[in-house]
Parts: C-alpha cells; structure tokens; sequence
C-alpha cells in the first residue's frame, strides 16, 4: 500500500501490526493460485482516489472473478471486456437518469472523487466472495470510518443488503446516503432501476457548494 493521507488514519482504525498481516495474507495468496485483481491493482481504490477528494462512495462486495475483468475498483472493468450484467445494469440506470456512458471502465469516475471500494479487495478466480470475512472487512470499514470523519459533505450509495450493512459505519449528518436494492438482474428490478442515484448524487453536491460528477466521463 502506498503511503498518503490514507495510510495514517486507516492504520489508527485497526490493531496493532493489522498492516503486516495483509501482507502475509497477499504473499500466501498470489503465491498459490490465479487471484484477482493482478497484485498491484489490489488498493487502486485509494491509489487512485485521494481522501481530501472524496466527494462519493460506491460500496461493491469484492472484484469481479473472471479474467482480466477486476481492475480494484467496485463494478468497473476494462473498456475491452463486456460489461458484466450488474455494470450493465448500471448503466442502464444512469443512461435513464443523467445520460449515456460508452465506457465500460469507472476510472474517470475514480479521478474525480467517487471511491469505488469493494469490501473485500481480492478475489480467487472463479470463486465468488471466498475471501469475504478473511482479513478485508477490518480494513475496508477502516477506509469508510475515515471518509465518515471528513468534514466536507460525502454521498455514500449503498445498493444490495450487504453494503447496507455498513451504514452504521456511516454517522456524520453531513453527509447523504442513498440506498436501494443491488444493480444484479436478481434484484434491479425491486427499486435500483429508477433510485436516480447519480442526478440525486449532483444535486446534493451542488447543494453544499460542491462540484458535481460528471458521469459520463
């Protein structure tokens, strides 16, 4: 993990030497089997999302499990793999709500200030969530505790029970959470296809004299 503002303040969230045994963790891991994303993409979330720039969090559950797809960054995938159906789902809802993205890959989103952390950072491949409640979730609700003590107003959008679950994490009254039922074909259908997340995103941003996302970048 690079040093940055993050390091300090998620390093006084968790015990003593929590840090050194992620470490162990990832050696064990990427030393026995195909594990996603590729090693140096594992903290991209906070690599590439400074915490003085948070303006949005989006709470996925861990990386997608297949070749090439998970780049450390929740729903996002390269722009030369299909988007998977909770993606597409995504951007069906965002195309209704604000306009159309072409881009499959939610970087630029990350560069603007939209945290796109997974609750748990790797992933086997092929194996759904097997490393969900191993060593991640200390460290992610870390990152969330962190975001929660800003003083700058931050949109947290949960979507699924899972990441619902963290809104206790989440105490600071500055700040909006938007909630409703995962963007996967199971669930979209029951209140994620029109939540408008992004236009009530903006809105709340603009609100606070805030600069809003553009998210068809």
């Amino acid at each position: 993990m690079q040093h940055s503002a993050w390091h300090s303040l998620i390093k006084e969230q968790l015990p003593e030497g929590y840090f050194a045994k992620i470490n162990h963790f990832l050696d064990d891991v990427y030393g026995s089997g195909t594990i996603y994303p590729p090693r140096d993409k594992v903290f991209n979330a906070i690599q590439t999302t400074d915490l003085s720039d948070v303006r949005v969090v989006i709470l996925g559950q861990d990386p997608y499990h297949g070749p090439r797809q998970a780049q450390g960054l929740s729903f996002s995938v390269p722009d030369d793999i299909p988007a998977p159906p909770s993606l597409q789902n995504i951007l069906k809802e965002l195309a209704d709500d604000v306009g159309v993205k072409e881009s499959h890959d939610l970087t630029a989103w990350a560069k603007q200030g939209v945290l796109l952390l997974n609750a748990s950072l790797t992933v086997p491949a092929g194996q759904a969530n097997a490393h969900a409640g191993l060593i991640w979730e200390p460290f992610t609700d870390a990152v969330i505790k962190v975001v929660n003590e800003k003083d700058s107003p931050v949109v947290f959008i949960l979507w699924g029970a899972y990441a619902r679950k963290k809104k206790a994490l989440i105490s600071n009254p500055k700040h909006l959470i938007i909630e409703s039922p995962h963007p996967s074909p199971l669930s979209a259908h029951r209140g994620f296809f029109g939540s408008k997340p992004f236009s009530r995103t903006n809105d709340f941003l603009v609100s606070k004299g805030l600069k809003p996302i553009d998210w068809l970048q």
